[in-house]
């Protein structure tokens, strides 16, 4: 599924037994959330969960925020149903937790597609397992219906047995294929949550880096974490002002006959001019929000 721009800086998890932070969710400023079935809620409030989570969505009053609706796998009791549920929901995106196989997607697609789910629905994957990291390349192009990848990184620390440090060292590897394989097959990708809401500082840290790794936005656990997030995966305005300067010294150059032209003293070519536009093209999603 092809992704245009569209910010995806805070993505907030909400527990689909909670029918007042659903409600509350409409206000909020986060680009996207994500109504949780699965390891929010307890297993006896699962089926409760479903029906608040679908009239939720059904109310509507999400404005153009991005509603996911994670479900519980479906070597669960719950997960079946969850997809046949959500397929009709009106939410943006399904999204598998734990996914550790190219089967799974196919498996999960095909249900959707024969509950009469509109092409239109994403489906996205948990990537929180030494497996599903193994096997991300296939997964990634498992289906047409594949929309991107959300980092589990606390579940994933416990399968390696590493620490879960600030700089996140012992999960590199792990963060690098997932992006490798996202960009390589066009998907988005929002990287795993911070747990220390005492630790500004860290969370900042942690949004710096996924910025300098490339992911999309962040995942959060907590409403005051959105704004330090939006900040972080929203281009500056220096980033702007300089992307527009690119775009236009190379039209002028392009117009001349040039290939390349010198910008701020940096030699600029097209590869350049690309992501200047996608710089520009968020910017402008960011401020429709």
């Amino acid at each position: 599924m092809a992704n245009t721009v569209r910010p995806r800086r805070s993505v907030l998890y909400m527990p689909g037994s909670n029918a007042r932070a659903m409600e509350k969710g409409r206000t909020l400023p986060a680009d996207g959330l994500i109504l949780d079935l699965e390891d929010a809620v307890a297993p006896d409030a699962k089926p409760d969960a479903r029906r608040l989570v679908l009239a939720a969505i059904a109310g509507g009053g999400y404005g153009r925020r991005e509603l996911f609706v994670r479900v519980n796998g479906l070597n669960t009791p719950w997960g079946y149903d969850d997809l046949l549920a959500a397929a009709t929901s009106g939410a943006d995106a399904v999204l598998l937790p734990k996914v550790e196989s190219a089967d799974t997607v196919r498996q999960a697609d095909t249900i959707l597609r024969g509950a009469g789910a509109l092409e239109g629905l994403a489906l996205w994957c948990m990537l929180e397992t030494p497996m599903g990291l193994l096997n991300v390349r296939e997964i990634a192009g498992a289906s047409a219906r594949l929309g991107g990848f959300v980092m589990g990184t606390s579940d994933l620390a416990k399968d390696l047995h590493c620490a879960h440090t600030r700089d996140r060292l012992p999960m590199i590897t792990s963060l690098g294929l997932a992006l490798l394989a996202a960009r390589a097959h066009g998907l988005a990708i929002i990287d795993g949550v911070h747990l220390d809401l005492n630790d500004d500082e860290g969370f900042a840290l942690a949004c710096r880096q996924g910025v300098e790794l490339g992911f999309d936005g962040k995942t959060l656990i907590h409403p005051k974490t959105i704004e330090a997030a939006n900040r972080a995966f929203a281009p500056s305005e220096a980033e702007i002002a300089a992307s527009r300067r690119i775009i236009e010294a190379h039209a002028q150059a392009a117009a001349a006959g040039k290939g390349v032209v010198v910008v701020d003293g940096r030699l600029v070519e097209n590869l350049h001019v690309e992501a200047a536009r996608r710089v520009v093209a968020l910017a402008a999603a960011v401020s429709e929000l």
